[in-house]
């Protein structure tokens, strides 16, 4: 039987981010962290600063079983304030990093006043 190694730590860390991340304004930080990519490198810039856990499971195995109840709980807990102190570092940093190219997949807050549509009726 072949078993696969599964990083268990990622999904702790994506609950903990979308949870944090509901208290960040939705203009630049909800939107620029919608981009695949920039979530991406936010999640690795989260999981190369803090202690990853690991597991092997058969190939046979759901995915559903990969985070157990008392498994996350117990990743939840460790050092749970540095877990969400270096998500706010994160999200700060990715964003500012990012200012340059928000543009490109973030439209600009248009005035209702200047849309055609209001001019016409």
């Amino acid at each position: 039987m072949t078993r696969t190694l599964v990083n268990i730590t990622i999904p702790v860390v994506i609950k903990k981010l979308e949870n944090i991340l509901e208290t960040y304004p939705h203009h630049p930080y909800h939107e620029a962290l919608a981009n695949p990519d920039v979530r991406q490198t936010l999640i690795a810039y989260i999981l190369s600063r803090i202690p990853n856990q690991y597991i092997t499971l058969d190939e046979e195995a759901k995915p559903d079983l990969l985070c157990s109840d008392s498994l996350c709980r117990s990743l939840e807990s460790t050092s749970r304030i540095d877990i969400e102190s270096i998500i706010h570092k994160g999200i700060e940093k990715v964003v500012s990093e990012q200012v340059e190219n928000i543009h490109r997949y973030i439209p600009e807050v248009v005035d209702p006043a200047t849309v055609a549509s209001h001019w016409f009726g």
